[in-house]
């Protein structure tokens, strides 16, 4: 048994000065064994820790994760390493134009012998899921995935099956190539908490990959298992949250709705989801209380897959990463008091 794992036995006791918030002690906890995680990662996907920070603290906050690359950066392997390190299950869904809804969620099949019919699940059952090129498949299939992340249960023949937590999807899409999609609609995007890109690794990352991952990886050790990522994602909503940093989240929000050329802004949905993960990625810093820095560092990967420009905007090559950065960079960081 390692320290993360001794520590992941050993969590501490509410320590909270305040009823009912998160206490120091707990953060601390949490932060250890959010960075234990994180490096036994790192062993497989080298060179993006934070990448894999973003997508872990995802996780933590219940949302769902939308990755936008290219072929080869290492989605699958970063899918499998998650739940490795979790003790879970993991699957990987090969979105394409045939694939049916039944596919992903399960079916029911009729038994002779016992003249009834048995639920079989699909992929969708496992505690992380990729549905790599989710924009491959029909509009139809494409639902009833997000139905599932959403609901985080799959109902055949009037019969719910619950889904196991923690439940992670990580959907994949090729930004290059376009031809015979299906884009998402706006309505869909806006159920991704985040939404992020591995990249490719600078060269001494490549060197290290190409000298020391000859042979496949093995799997990793659990570092924490999956009822401590359960008690993670429940002490994680104890965090505090100043008024003030609420107001600065709820204003950057509510500028992407007058900002110039957006003719769709973030939602409410959006505004709890910057508010839930950054309550998370508190506690991965040690803390037990948010500040504006947290709010500050998550807008663009919670907020930009949420905005729709004009056409003009597209034109001249303006994104909605560079909308979010303006509006940060223009609003004044609030001063809390101590």
């Amino acid at each position: 048994m390692n320290a993360h794992q001794r520590a992941a036995q050993s969590r501490p006791v509410d320590d909270a000065s305040t009823p009912g918030h998160l206490g120091p002690l707990e953060a601390k906890w949490i932060n250890e064994m959010f960075h234990g995680t994180v490096d036994a990662v790192e062993n497989v996907i080298r060179g993006k820790r934070s990448v894999v920070e973003l997508v872990f603290a995802a996780i933590i906050a219940e949302g769902h994760v939308l990755i936008e690359d290219a072929p080869g950066t290492g989605k699958t392997s970063l899918a499998t390493s998650l739940a490795q390190v979790i003790d879970g299950t993991s699957s990987r869904i090969q979105f394409t134009p045939d694939l049916l809804p039944s596919d992903v969620t399960g079916v029911s099949v009729f038994n002779q012998r016992e003249a009834t019919f048995e639920f079989h699940p699909g992929p969708v059952f496992a505690n992380v899921v990729l549905a790599d090129e989710i924009n491959r498949a029909s509009p139809k299939t494409q639902a009833a995935l997000l139905e599932v992340m959403q609901e985080r249960q799959v109902t055949v023949d009037n019969t719910t099956h619950h889904l196991d937590s923690p439940f992670l999807v990580i959907a994949t899409q090729n930004p290059v190539e376009q031809a015979g999609t299906y884009p998402l609609p706006e309505a869909q995007l806006d159920r991704f908490l985040i939404r992020t890109a591995i990249g490719y690794p600078d060269r001494a990352a490549t060197i290290e990959i190409l000298t020391h991952n000859r042979t496949p990886h093995p799997p990793l050790r659990p570092i924490v298992n999956k009822k401590g990522i359960q008690e993670m994602q429940r002490m994680s909503q104890r965090v505090f949250m100043d008024e003030a940093v609420a107001e600065y989240a709820v204003e950057i929000v509510e500028k992407t709705r007058s900002a110039a050329h957006v003719r769709l802004g973030a939602s409410v949905r959006a505004a709890i989801a910057l508010s839930r993960l950054a309550c998370v990625w508190a506690t991965t810093q040690g803390r037990h209380f948010v500040i504006p820095e947290d709010v500050r560092t998550l807008a663009v990967p919670v907020l930009a897959h949420r905005l729709l420009l004009d056409p003009e905007a597209e034109f001249e090559g303006l994104t909605t990463t560079h909308v979010i950065e303006h509006i940060v960079s223009d609003i004044p960081i609030p001063t809390l008091s101590a």
